[in-house]
């Protein structure tokens, strides 16, 4: 891609005045490289160096926006001022056009200006001391390789330091970014976790107290009435226990109480007690051998939600909840009798589903929920199937 021209920096505008006036007053004293008697020394006018620093010195503003442009009207003041008494600072001007073609130049450019300063050194040393068989002829291409090389291999070196601390920028820069991802996707994902878990834990038993409480306010009776508010007690107070573990966890830095909160597999007794205190015909199968954190804790919270499904959704019927263990594989299945209607008991959130199937996808399980089919047809159906041996359970 092609640079394209932009205004000149102010330090090489600083750069090019400073080395003019420097020039002039070399001029003004009559310090110069070479005598007026010099057989090089073509151009005998004593205002002659004065054209070629005059040059150089208007190619210094191009030395970052042009560089090859300023290398190359460079090159042909230089060139002009060898034929001259020259002057000093013409020559160090054009040291500086070569390194900061390098430095600033095309990544071509910046390879390319050291390998031909090189060779023009070495051949500026061995072709004249070949040709005259002087061996002070070596000196011409020591003066070029000061003049050239030496300003080429610097920018060279120079570009190389600043590529690789850019480069290093670059990466850090990326590493934070990745760094900041991360910790915004480890902040979402906590946040559902904790969405799940609060969901599971308080939906059952806020959905019982509200169709319990229901049943209280339309019925006119005393007997009724008292045992649907033990039902609501019973439920406020266990779904008040939950809510104080969660938010223990929350606030306990150490998580020494998240084992305690965290339900298993033993507690599914309890939980279908609770299920049919509030009503539910629940029948549970239960036949699993050890099982991993992980699995016992989505398995518990699945039956969890189904059963709090089934009390706002289900009519009157047994509702069957079976657990079994097939080698690598914990397989859950709830079915209930459910209203074809869809009108539920109870209103609810509607991210009960989601919430499961998130479970279940997150230890590479697999889970389906709706009407059965064969034997369950008429039946609502849960079904969840739960890998036991992925190495990250362990």
């Amino acid at each position: 891609m092609a640079r394209a021209l932009t205004r000149p920096h102010p330090d090489d505008l600083r750069i090019a005045l400073g080395g003019l006036l420097g020039g002039v007053v070399l001029w003004a004293l009559r310090i110069h490289p070479r005598t007026a008697s010099d057989p090089l020394v073509l151009w005998h006018a004593a205002w002659a160096p004065l054209v070629p620093l005059t040059v150089t010195a208007a190619c210094e503003p191009l030395r970052r926006t042009r560089p090859r442009l300023g290398v190359f009207l460079g090159t042909l003041a230089l060139t002009l001022d060898t034929v001259t008494q020259g002057n000093v600072v013409t020559i160090v001007m054009y040291t500086d056009l070569i390194y900061a073609s390098v430095l600033y130049g095309d990544p071509a450019s910046a390879r390319r200006v050291p390998w031909i300063t090189g060779m023009l050194t070495v051949l500026g040393g061995v072709v004249p001391a070949a040709v005259w068989r002087d061996p002070q002829a070596l000196l011409i291409g020591v003066g070029i390789g000061v003049v050239a090389f030496a300003p080429a291999a610097t920018g060279w070196v120079v570009r190389n330091h600043r590529d690789a601390a850019e480069a290093a920028r670059l990466r850090a820069e990326q590493t934070a970014l990745l760094a900041e991802m991360d910790r915004s996707q480890a902040v979402t994902a906590e946040r559902s976790r904790m969405a799940r878990e609060l969901h599971d834990m308080v939906a059952n038993h806020l959905s019982a107290i509200a169709i319990h409480s229901t049943a209280a306010l339309s019925l006119d009776d005393a007997q009724t009435s008292r045992g649907a508010l033990e039902v609501i007690r019973e439920n406020s107070v266990e779904g008040l226990a939950e809510m104080r573990r969660l938010i223990g966890i929350l606030r306990d830095s150490s998580g020494d109480l998240e084992p305690a909160a965290t339900p298993t597999l033993d507690g599914l007794a309890a939980l279908v007690k609770g299920a049919r205190a509030n009503g539910l015909d629940v029948r549970l199968a239960d036949d699993h051998g050890t099982v991993p954190a992980p699995v016992e804790l989505a398995a518990y919270r699945i039956v969890q939600e189904s059963l709090t499904n089934a009390l706002k959704h289900a009519v009157e019927g047994p509702v069957e909840v079976a657990l079994r263990q097939e080698e690598s594989m914990l397989r859950v299945r709830v079915t209930s009798a459910y209203r074809r209607d869809g009108t539920p008991r109870a209103p609810g959130s509607g991210s009960g589903l989601a919430g499961m199937r998130e479970r279940a996808a997150l230890l590479g399980g697999t889970f389906e929920a709706g009407p059965g089919t064969g034997p369950d047809h008429g039946r609502w159906t849960v079904r969840a199937a739960l890998p036991l041996d992925r190495e990250d359970l362990t």
